[in-house]
């Protein structure tokens, strides 16, 4: 006799969605441009402000324009990562890069990483919306699943995934060598059936009836975000 044996839900009208393109995306705050060599100025003089950006990268600092310059002609071409900067509409300039990276549509799964934002645009709106822009084209292309993973030393990139209502998964140990050290990685995601919460929770922190006149948030992007969470990072608070 045959043991009957529990399976996963049946996904009868599912179908893999397209990968993200080359294409723009466009907010109130900040515009996602595809990265490449001409961003290389702008992001060079942005980054001089805080060397520490790029402890938990695997690449960089670039000791100048020129080198910044040659890694964004080997990296940006490629399919994945699939690198954008960031340009903030206030000054114009490009003060930061991000990625989509490990584009699995057979599995409706990717990830946003390769952030790395200098510290013009550290806490600004224009960050915030250039995670979300990203997390919401995935969600609207079809897909299911969307990851988060940092080095789980990297407290602010953890706090950060929180912030967006990523759900924590838990810490892959000895994941990977990262600049002839051992990384830790942390997980964090959210998936398709959230996405409506979560873009809620975007659109009303983003609205500019949610900073005074000083440019104080009145809420906090957490405060809405949290009840979205299936688990919290014990390490992130």
């Amino acid at each position: 006799m045959t043991q009957d044996l529990p399976l996963g839900a049946p996904l009868a009208h599912w179908t893999p969605p397209p990968r993200p393109g080359r294409d723009s995306l466009s907010g109130r705050y900040c515009r996602l441009e595809p990265l490449a060599r001409d961003h290389a100025a702008e992001l060079h003089t942005a980054n001089q402000a805080d060397g520490s950006i790029w402890t938990y990268l695997p690449y960089g600092p670039f000791p100048d324009e020129a080198a910044l310059a040659d890694w964004i002609a080997q990296a940006a071409p490629g399919p994945d990562p699939l690198f954008f900067a960031v340009r903030e509409a206030v000054s114009g300039r490009a003060l930061g890069v991000l990625s989509y990276l490990r584009i699995a549509p057979e599995a409706g799964s990717i990830e946003i990483g390769h952030v790395n934002f200098s510290a013009a645009l550290q806490r600004r709106p224009a960050a915030t919306e250039a995670v979300a822009l990203l997390i919401g084209r995935a969600f609207d292309l079809g897909y299911r699943r969307l990851e988060w993973k940092c080095n789980a030393l990297n407290r602010a990139s953890r706090r950060a995934a929180e912030r967006y209502g990523l759900s924590y998964e838990g810490v892959f140990r000895q994941a990977t060598v990262v600049k002839g050290r051992n990384r830790d990685t942390a997980w964090f995601a959210a998936i398709d059936a959230e996405w409506p919460a979560l873009k809620a929770a975007y659109q009303t922190w983003l609205d500019p009836a949610n900073f005074d006149a000083d440019g104080q948030q009145r809420v906090r992007l957490s405060d809405l975000t949290r009840p979205i969470l299936v688990a919290r990072d014990p390490e992130a608070r």
